[in-house]
């Protein structure tokens, strides 16, 4: 493919892009007419495969294949609706999938949203990184203001380990802190937390939360009392949890979140190092 015909489709592309309730999206008629296709017939047949593949994929197909309506100029002047769809990136790049690969411009399609589309799952699994790493130095710094409020009200340095044991043992359904890292394959020098799911990490946080507001509120002093606290506060969030269909126990392991971390931070620093466009 020359390199002109592909700085044209490139530009075409881009141009043709637009926001439809605030997500970025191409017009099927719009596509219709860079992908070259004569009939719209023709391209509505690309298009039912490429909502079968999504459906397929278990995708939601009104997510990326939105019904819509065009305005067009008649040659006597006056203007008329026809159907349109707007088409997320992924239904575009379904329909080059499924489109005619003998032509020049679903050749280039293929690749286009491809690789967009990938850029997008880059993005979004860093935001999932971002948020996790996030919710764990949230649990961390949690966890020491907890540490802080009831080490003037009795409780030493080992019996607050405890406390936490113990709240982890009712929020895990019975599990205890050595059960759940076995459970998990989770290395015993490390903390359970560096393994968990964003959803139990922040299920983690919100007990203590309300373990340290409790303690203060209701006066609580000595380990049997705030213990009592905790274990209550974990069995509420999951009660909630339960309700939801979530057992804390069978969610898997992730990645060491520190491993995550760096990474993240490694990123960070590869951009920055990146020479800035002129």
């Amino acid at each position: 493919m020359k390199k002109e015909l592909i700085e044209q489709l490139f530009q075409k592309f881009e141009n043709a892009s637009h926001l439809y309730k605030d997500i970025e999206c191409w017009s099927a008629r719009d596509l219709q007419e860079i992908l070259n296709y004569a009939k719209w017939d023709n391209f509505l047949k690309v298009i039912d495969k490429a909502k079968k593949s999504a459906e397929n994929a278990g995708e939601d197909i009104q997510n990326h294949f939105a019904d819509i309506g065009k305005m067009v100029i008649l040659g006597s002047g006056s203007e008329r609706e026809i159907s349109d769809l707007a088409l997320t990136r992924y239904a575009c790049y379904l329909i080059a999938q499924n489109g005619d690969s003998s032509k020049s411009e679903i050749a280039f399609a293929q690749t286009y949203f491809a690789v967009q589309t990938r850029k997008q799952e880059i993005i979004e699994k860093r935001l999932i990184d971002v948020e996790r790493v996030t919710a764990r130095e949230k649990l961390s710094k949690t966890e020491k203001k907890l540490s802080g409020i009831i080490y003037e009200r009795g409780v030493d340095e080992r019996s607050f380990s405890i406390i936490r044991s113990k709240g982890d043992q009712a929020l895990f359904g019975g599990f205890t802190t050595n059960d759940m890292k076995k459970k998990l394959n989770v290395p015993q020098t490390r903390p359970l937390a560096d393994f968990l799911p964003t959803l139990t990490i922040k299920a983690k946080d919100f007990a203590t939360e309300l373990t340290s507001h409790n303690v203060v509120e209701k006066d609580l002093n000595g380990d049997s009392q705030i213990t009592n606290e905790h274990i209550e506060n974990n069995l509420a969030v999951r009660k909630m949890l339960g309700e939801r269909g979530i057992k804390p126990e069978n969610l898997p392991a992730l990645e060491d979140v520190k491993k995550v971390q760096r990474k993240l931070k490694s990123d960070e620093k590869k951009i920055l190092k990146q020479p800035k466009k002129k």
